[in-house]
């Protein structure tokens, strides 16, 4: 029996000759956790890939709050086993070294994606090492500077929503902090797929949140979710009980056997329990890196059906005041780091 090819063969593109990398670099590194102030920028010795890792030259690189808790000693810093070490996850820019000739990312090549940070230095950088299965093409439409700001925020939201909530048309979600980072893709991602959304935020972002996709947005200051909201199938909780015991009241806005997804880092310890005591069911959630849903998150971006929007843009050497805008936690969107010129 003879083969019969699937799809006609066609020609490989041309690559782009691939740069040679210099041996050091600048990045943001801190040698202990602390205040804002610890993050400093020098040059360090440029990471050199293995097996079916890529070298990327960043262009941009996201700042989200996991790094701020990392820096002040929480969050992942307990992984971090040598000093001084480089935060970041998010970035978009160029693939410098590819693990073959025929890999699908060769040099040239546009990426954004997510950097294994702790376990290995981070995107505050202008050069990471980066697993291949972590990237994906950097959407066409978006600059270097818009595609840092979607990895993880996009990826978590893709997790909670599609993954975890399995979003379908006229289910109910309450999603809490729906104007950070994660939460206006969530905020989206739940109306794309035909999800009746409410959303909680400040009184500036609540229009904004209608244009989002949310049916009803409300005013956390001053208005308590719990006595204007329904009975909800699932809640996305970004904030957890560090809040006015977000997370607390949540559990009783849900119908029985309703979700109740803890996000933050620490936010917080006993939801398990108080979710079974309530009658319903509770799980949280650490973001997944994987390419071929950012590749999928990406054609999303390009055609239009979801955005992601920058709040402000720092220079590489104004990590600190970044920082600072995170901690606050009223950004709309994203921050991002600007690191070298495309």
């Amino acid at each position: 029996m003879r083969f019969r090819p699937l799809r006609t063969a066609t020609a490989s593109q041309p690559t782009t000759p691939a740069e040679t990398p210099p041996e050091t670099m600048r990045a943001v590194v801190f040698d202990e956790p602390g205040a804002p102030e610890v993050l400093r920028v020098t040059d360090v010795s440029v990471p050199s890939p293995a097996l079916s890792e890529v070298l990327v030259r960043v262009v941009a690189a996201g700042v989200n709050p996991i790094d701020a808790k990392t820096r002040l000693g929480r969050g992942v810093a307990g992984l971090i086993d040598r000093w001084p070490s480089t935060l970041g996850f998010d970035f978009s820019g160029v693939v410098v070294a590819s693990p073959f000739e025929t890999h699908d990312l060769q040099p040239g090549t546009e990426v954004f994606g997510m950097v294994p940070f702790p376990r290995s230095g981070g995107s505050y950088a202008e050069y990471v090492v980066v697993p291949s299965l972590s990237v994906a093409r950097k959407p066409a439409s978006l600059s270097h500077v818009e595609a840092a700001g979607v990895p993880l925020a996009a990826l978590t939201a893709w997790g909670l929503v599609v993954e975890t909530a399995h979003a379908h048309e006229g289910q109910r979600m309450l999603i809490h902090a729906g104007s950070g980072g994660v939460g206006h893709f969530a905020v989206q991602l739940a109306a794309y797929f035909g999800a009746q959304v409410t959303a909680t935020g400040s009184e500036r972002n609540l229009p904004w949140l209608r244009e989002l996709g949310a049916s009803v947005a409300i005013d956390y200051a001053t208005t308590r979710f719990e006595d204007v909201v329904g009975e909800m199938d699932v809640v996305i909780d970004l904030v957890g009980n560090v809040h006015d015991d977000t997370g607390s009241r949540s559990l009783g806005v849900l119908r029985p056997g309703g979700l109740y997804v803890m996000v933050p880092t620490g936010g917080w310890p006993g939801y398990g329990e108080a979710a079974a005591a309530a009658g319903v069911r509770a799980t949280g959630y650490k973001v997944i890196p994987d390419g071929s849903v950012l590749a999928t998150l990406g054609r999303l971006l390009d055609s239009g059906a979801i955005q992601v929007f920058v709040d402000s843009v720092h220079d590489l050497s104004d990590v600190a005041a970044a920082h600072v805008e995170v901690e606050r936690g009223h950004s709309r969107g994203k921050v991002v780091l600007t690191v070298a010129e495309t």
